[in-house]
């Protein structure tokens, strides 16, 4: 009786693991690699914001049941806000809230949906960032974009999920802070 009580007691606790999955998604973007834009040491205020609608990263559609959302375990306004701040300093700008140059940075949308079969997954990820870029004579508004898909067999691993979009991110990031059209721009 012992044995079979025993047996039960781990198949549970067993089962309860195999169960478990994260509740939250760790994003941790890095600071891509930056070409240096200005030797002069120009001021630049940044500002980062989330415009995004919802707080989830990743959607998990489950046909005609509720999606399972999972959330960032940071919000991603701060982590971009790093980002770039560290990627424009590394540029040559030296970050000044008072400056007269000004780029507010837009996180419209970050998300990944998975859609999971039986013995298949296939993770569609979508960024958007919406730059807005102000001198003292105009302003430049500017918008990036990248996408992904993410396939495998059996279900979606969160450390794929995760590494996926931090690529995207980088890419992203990357592709803002070296654009030779906002650099000019910025040093007018």
């Amino acid at each position: 009786m012992k044995r079979l009580i025993l047996l039960f007691t781990a198949s549970v606790l067993l089962s309860a693991c195999a169960n478990h999955a994260p509740s939250h998604i760790a994003l941790h973007p890095q600071v891509p690699k930056v070409q240096q834009q200005t030797n002069s040491r120009q001021t630049l205020a940044i500002e980062t914001i989330d415009t995004r609608s919802a707080n989830f990263i990743v959607r998990f559609n489950n046909g005609a049941d509720a999606a399972k959302l999972v959330s960032p375990s940071e919000a991603p306004r701060k982590q971009m806000d790093r980002v770039f701040r560290a990627g424009f300093t590394q540029a040559g700008y030296q970050i000044d809230p008072s400056s007269v140059k000004h780029v507010q940075i837009q996180v419209e949308q970050l998300l990944t949906d998975v859609t999971e079969s039986t013995f298949s997954f296939e993770a569609k990820s979508n960024i958007i960032i919406n730059i807005i870029a102000k001198n003292s004579r105009q302003v430049l508004t500017k918008r990036y974009s990248a996408r992904g898909t993410l396939s495998g067999p059996f279900s979606a691993d969160y450390a794929q999920l995760e590494l996926e979009m931090n690529k995207l991110l980088g890419q992203l990031s990357s592709e803002i802070i070296n654009d030779p059209e906002l650099n000019q721009f910025i040093q007018q």
